[in-house]
């Protein structure tokens, strides 16, 4: 026999799927309903929620909560694999979790929250296995929202907290179908532009028009303005500037583009669309007729490494194969070791991309962390491998995988495949 709550929490979700076909927005109890399918698949007893001061604003996005909402007490909501949810709240702010379904347990001390807490957690089979916003070891710090005093609290419980880390995936970085094809067409937007920019470099050079770093990027924004994508600076550098993965100009600080300069493009944006998700990419160029050899030998070790990590994607997703986003970045980085410049390597191979530019989903990296996050359809991030010879210049070349049921996607095609000659003329390439 179903208990009361779970007869009138099944109604509850029929009637927000009614709604939820009106509206793109899930409701609160429909997203409940999807945490508790996913503790099923992961074996799981539940997700403690908590948060202190908006010390987790994945808890907020996860759960549909306002995030400008006003929390100054900490509160915690647990979500059971197949009970009613559990809000626990401080007297003064007793109604902040009212929008979530689940009964209401209150408290004014500390001591009576971890009687609360007891009541919920201890009452579990021992050695319940909880989910919560933590990394063992910090390897995900981008997972690390808890601290370690919560822990410990909850673990006096005879509970096990265990990484949420890829149910965090599966809520936050796994792209609708909709999110999709606004990738795709930022994607070509975002390729067009960077080729623009390029073309523009040409004709000022030609021209004899003065133009810097700053210059390109404001010619780059204008188009995002033209073509309805957000206002998000970019990376435009020359020759030394380009061995700072990091660099950005400014208007007060930049260097004039001339004839000779190694030029790197690396942008990121999104539609002006609701529950858009980011593009992210990254060409390089040479001010003249043809690519001096030394930029060419380095683009081709980076080249041979983006190709390899996707090689590698490619082929374990159509296998059906699981692989983790540290494996990758294994792959992509073993290449530019062996060519001897493991050490001009110097951050992840790429980023989980979403609605930001650097998303909540794996990351392909095994260097900067250690994500052992499975790739899972549905995910979408960047490979971006570089070589950066300080000093003298840098090169990166950056790529979007979006992964689907059974194969992968790169996004915004045709990618780069040489470093590409900006003063070259039609005639010259035939």
């Amino acid at each position: 026999m179903k208990p009361p709550w779970l007869s009138f929490f099944a109604a509850a979700v029929v009637c927000f799927t009614s709604v939820a076909s009106m509206h793109a927005e899930q409701s609160p109890a429909e997203r409940v309903a999807e945490i508790q399918a996913a503790l099923r698949d992961a074996k799981l007893d539940g997700w403690l929620f908590y948060d202190f001061r908006h010390s987790d604003p994945l808890a907020y996005r996860i759960l549909k909560l306002d995030e400008k909402m006003f929390a100054s007490r900490r509160w915690f909501y647990y979500v059971p694999a197949s009970d009613e949810p559990v809000k626990i709240v401080q007297s003064i702010e007793q109604f902040k979790l009212d929008s979530l379904p689940g009964r209401k347990l209150v408290f004014r001390g500390w001591q009576e929250l971890h009687a609360r807490l007891r009541e919920v957690l201890g009452a579990k089979k021992s050695k319940s296995r909880v989910a919560m916003q933590y990394s063992p070891m910090n390897d995900i710090p981008y997972i690390s929202r808890v601290d370690a005093g919560t822990i410990e609290l909850v673990r006096s419980f005879g509970v096990e907290p265990v990484t949420s880390a890829e149910l965090v995936q599966k809520f936050e970085a796994v792209f609708s179908p909709d999110q999709h094809q606004m990738h795709v067409e930022a994607s070509d937007k975002m390729h067009r532009i960077i080729q623009e920019a390029f073309a523009e470099i040409a004709r000022r050079i030609r021209a004899d028009e003065p133009t810097t770093e700053w210059d390109i990027a404001q010619f780059m924004l204008r188009r995002y303005s033209e073509e309805r994508m957000q206002q998000e600076p970019m990376i435009v550098a020359v020759n030394a500037n380009t061995a700072n993965p990091h660099y950005m100009p400014t208007k007060e600080k930049n260097l004039p583009i001339r004839r000779g300069d190694f030029v790197l493009i690396d942008a990121a944006t999104k539609l002006n669309k609701p529950e858009a998700v980011a593009t992210d990419q990254t060409w390089t160029g040479y001010v003249g007729e043809s690519v001096p050899d030394e930029y060419s030998r380095i683009f081709n070790i980076v080249r041979e490494a983006r190709d390899s990590a996707v090689d590698f994607v490619r082929k374990n997703i159509q296998a059906g194969k699981p692989i983790r986003g540290a494996e990758v970045d294994d792959v992509s980085r073993g290449v530019i070791t062996r060519a001897g410049f493991g050490e001009q390597f110097t951050h992840r191979t790429g980023h989980s991309i979403g609605e930001e530019t650097h998303g909540n989903g794996v990351n392909i990296d095994d260097f900067e962390t250690r994500d052992s996050r499975r790739i899972i359809p549905g995910v979408c991030f960047s490979i971006e491998p570089g070589i950066y010879l300080e000093g003298k210049f840098g090169v990166r070349s950056e790529i979007n995988v979006y992964v689907s049921d059974k194969d992968i996607e790169v996004t915004g095609q045709p990618i780069q495949r040489e470093i590409i000659a900006i003063l070259k003329t039609e005639s010259d390439s035939r």
